[in-house]
């Protein structure tokens, strides 16, 4: 793929925000500092090309997009900020339009004319639109001395492509989607947004935690010092699960009714059981093998008091669960969707505030392997209204994650661009694994009798390869 970038400037917010601004990350920010930057891709196709053609490209499309990137950062400006830390190595993100070394949003415009819409809607991997996507392999911790969000525009033969780089140790994916949703707002000629962040962190938690992050470690390195074996190949793919797709799984994982007296399974619930059994059945593990279940759980009304759904910065945990690979595979699909949503009920605000007292007082970096042996892990939401991010010129074609923290087992859910109920699963695996599990029918419900109907899920086959290395990017739901 030819991309040349033609331009690279910087936004800061249209008025000056008076005064410096400090805000001290909290428990809920800290851990993520190792990871990667939270990287998004959105695809637009434009119905009218004349709106491609210079001089119509730069003054209606890219100004646009800046100036209302400018008006919206007078709200979001921590965004235009930068990581700092004090004397004690107290972490904390700060805006100060007088400081010269804080130069705002890193924005980017390439040209890619050769390449239409269709060319990146056709593979299922990140490789495709790795280089339309800022900062491949950068940590968060990079934001002591880099902008904190880095975009770039790609004009596209038919369209534009949009890629995104949030540092994740100062927002979540409910932040991250607030923010873009309030944008592209402006973007369309609002004066204001709909809905104001809220930014004071401290009302999350407010504690002093110091670290000594002065060199990280590579996160891919291993945690004994030893020479890392030669990692497994990993490939990715997008599983699209169709509204009536859903609705079969759900059913199915309620079909017995529990004899305990609990909750019907949830959407949630019931797809992620049904990916992490069938996961781990084309692992091929033993029996007594022990496969982890991570989800990134979004705490805002797990806490006490609860927090604004509008609050800006992290406010997710990694809710961990497991059981045997043979239990998995013995048991209807009740059985793991029993065992996720008994950890996910049990996440209140008392474990929450234990985990982070806890984590307080012996930190821990999270590094991709924590996330647990022979793991599945879930983030992002089918919740996000993604589809509705329209800066003017339409509704996006694709919404993906880019290739940044991604390892074996991480899998992102986004809403299915059909509606309904339908969700993408975009997820990472070892390639002997994803060959299973893209020739399992009973994974894919394809060929399955209900009522009659022949119930298909519209997956595609082909795998992208993904070069990227990571852990979750944000904001599960549970």
């Amino acid at each position: 793929m030819k991309i040349k970038i033609s331009s690279k400037t910087h936004v800061q917010p249209n008025k000056p925000i008076l005064g410096k601004k400090q805000f001290q990350l909290t428990t809920f920010d800290l851990p993520y500092l190792a990871f990667y930057y939270n990287q998004k891709f959105l695809l637009y196709k434009f119905e009218n090309l004349l709106d491609l053609e210079e001089p119509t490209f730069q003054n209606n499309v890219v100004e646009k997009l800046k100036d209302s990137l400018g008006s919206v950062l007078e709200d979001f400006y921590q965004l235009a900020g930068k990581l700092a830390k004090d004397e004690d190595g107290v972490f904390r993100v700060e805006y100060d339009a007088d400081e010269e070394e804080i130069n705002g949003v890193e924005f980017s415009i390439a040209d890619a004319v050769d390449v239409s819409v269709d060319d990146l809607t056709a593979e299922d991997g990140t490789a495709q639109f790795k280089e339309l996507v800022p900062y491949n392999g950068i940590l968060n911790l990079e934001g002591l001395r880099r902008p904190l969000l880095a975009v770039q525009v790609t004009k596209l033969k038919d369209g534009l492509a949009m890629g995104l780089a949030f540092n994740h140790a100062v927002l979540d994916g409910t932040a991250t989607w607030h923010f873009m949703s309030s944008w592209a707002e402006i973007c369309r000629g609002a004066q204001t947004i709909s809905t104001q962040p809220f930014l004071d962190r401290a009302k999350a938690r407010d504690t002093r935690v110091k670290l000594d992050l002065a060199s990280p470690k590579d996160p891919n390195a291993s945690s004994n010092g030893d020479a890392a074996a030669e990692p497994p190949q990993l490939v990715e793919k997008v599983f699209k699960f169709s509204d009536s797709a859903i609705h079969t799984i759900k059913s199915r994982a309620n079909s017995v009714v529990p004899s305990d007296g609990s909750k019907p399974f949830s959407t949630f619930q019931s797809l992620t059981s049904h990916i992490w059994r069938h996961v781990t059945l084309a692992r091929g593990l033993k029996p007594e093998d022990i496969t982890v279940f991570t989800v990134f759980a979004d705490c805002r009304r797990r806490v006490d008091p609860p927090m604004p759904e509008e609050y800006f910065g992290n406010m997710i945990q990694a809710i961990f669960t497991g059981t045997a690979a043979g239990l998995l595979a013995a048991h209807g699909p009740e059985f793991g969707a029993a065992v996720v949503q008994k950890a996910i009920v049990a996440h209140d605000a008392r474990v929450i505030d234990a985990r982070n007292e806890e984590w307080e007082k012996a930190p821990k970096i999270f590094q991709f392997k924590d996330a647990g042996v022979n793991c599945v892990a879930v983030g992002s939401s089918p919740r996000f209204k993604v589809y509705e991010v329209d800066f003017g010129w339409g509704k996006p074609e694709t919404v993906r994650s880019g290739s940044n923290n991604r390892f074996n087992g991480m899998m992102y859910l986004y809403p299915g661009k059909a509606g309904g109920v339908s969700i993408d699963v975009e997820i990472t695996l070892e390639a002997r694994v994803m060959e299973k599990l893209e020739k399992s029918k009973e994974f894919l419900l394809i060929d399955v009798e209900e009522d009659g109907n022949k119930i298909t899920n519209g997956n595609g086959h082909g795998h992208g390869h993904g070069h990227g290395h990571g852990h979750a990017n944000g904001n599960g739901f549970a």
